[in-house]
């Protein structure tokens, strides 16, 4: 009887333990983090499961599962550079985690003037390139223009516009970011609701980052069935597996 009990308080022991390190590893190193909306196209996709950071900006009582309220501000803080993709959670509530790019840094004014995004009054450096397959309102697969933008710094990366220059984000008004803010976008700039959008997101405070978005870990199309796993190795998008982000 005592051999059982003790094996059976070894095997709790070590359930704890894994626990812990897990906790300890979520919380210090790195999170998991699934991409549920296409607000990213074309640089992330719907079904993509990647790593965050955590130790990218430091910590703030958001790096914590429940963000419990027991410090402010953040330690070891660094902020993040113009166009890293980061996860945050949503100033409205504090809860619901977004993930965009940094477009805009404390003290930047920004505006998109016919689609195109500005930086202190300059024109952010724009090519078009091939167009994109995506799917429209109704679901519908359609080709949209696609561009490649290069913000000051020189960091590269591919944007759509669904709506071609016209949508209803593609003129705003002047934005100046305030101090210990950032100023977040999507990529598919016609389908993101981001800080363009004062009612629902506005500007990210630093305290509410979570960290930067490293690398996808696995990848499966958007329509596979959790009921039909048959079909699962067809519908992993192999080529994206361990691709950093950028």
């Amino acid at each position: 009887m005592k051999n059982e009990e003790g094996g059976l308080w070894e095997t709790i022991k070590v359930i704890i333990q894994a626990l812990l390190i897990a906790v300890v590893v979520r919380t210090v190193l790195f999170q998991p983090f699934n991409i549920p909306s296409g607000s990213l196209i074309p640089t992330l996709l719907i079904g993509d499961y990647l790593f965050v950071s955590k130790y990218s900006y430091g910590y703030s009582k958001h790096s914590i599962p429940f963000s419990p309220g027991i410090f402010s501000g953040r330690i070891f803080g660094s902020e993040p550079k113009r166009g890293e993709i980061a996860v945050f959670k949503l100033p409205k509530d504090n809860s619901t985690d977004y993930i965009k790019r940094v477009v805009g840094l404390p003290g930047d004014k920004i505006q998109v003037v016919s689609g195109v995004l500005h930086i202190n009054g300059q024109p952010v450096q724009r090519e078009r390139i091939e167009d994109y397959k995506t799917t429209d309102l109704y679901g519908r697969t359609v080709s949209v223009p696609q561009f490649r933008e290069t913000l000051p710094g020189g960091v590269t990366y591919n944007v759509i516009e669904r709506d071609g220059d016209r949508g209803y984000w593609d003129n705003t008004n002047v934005y100046t970011v305030q101090p210990g803010h950032f100023f977040m976008m999507g990529d598919n700039r016609d389908n993101s609701t981001d800080s363009r959008d004062d009612a629902s997101v506005g500007q990210v405070p630093f305290e509410n980052l979570v960290g930067r978005a490293e690398i996808i870990f696995f990848s499966i199309d958007e329509t596979a069935s959790l009921w039909r796993p048959w079909e699962w190795p067809q519908k992993i998008r192999w080529n994206r597996l361990f691709e950093g982000i950028r």
